[in-house]
């Protein structure tokens, strides 16, 4: 399970970010949760280079992007094997 996030203020590619992470989500069948931060203050604590950003479990993965549902859940798989190493 991982926790998506979407970084971002409101603009057109945020909502399309928050769409495909909806979407790897929902394909992904593990529990994820994903959220929209979009108060400027809760965005800056992430440090994001550009906007939109996408963080897994905390940690900026992607910015100034839009990777696509199947780009999310590659993203989540890296973010969750570099957590747990086998």
């Amino acid at each position: 399970m991982a926790k998506v996030q979407v970084l971002g203020t409101g603009c057109t590619k945020c909502g399309y970010l928050l769409k495909n992470a909806h979407e790897a989500a929902s394909e992904r069948q593990a529990g994820d949760t994903v959220e929209k931060i979009d108060d400027i203050m809760q965005v800056l604590e992430f440090n994001p280079a550009a906007l939109p950003a996408l963080a897994i479990n905390g940690k900026v993965v992607a910015v100034g992007t839009l990777p696509s549902p199947t780009e999310i859940i590659q993203l989540i798989e890296q973010s969750q094997e570099m957590e747990n190493p086998a």
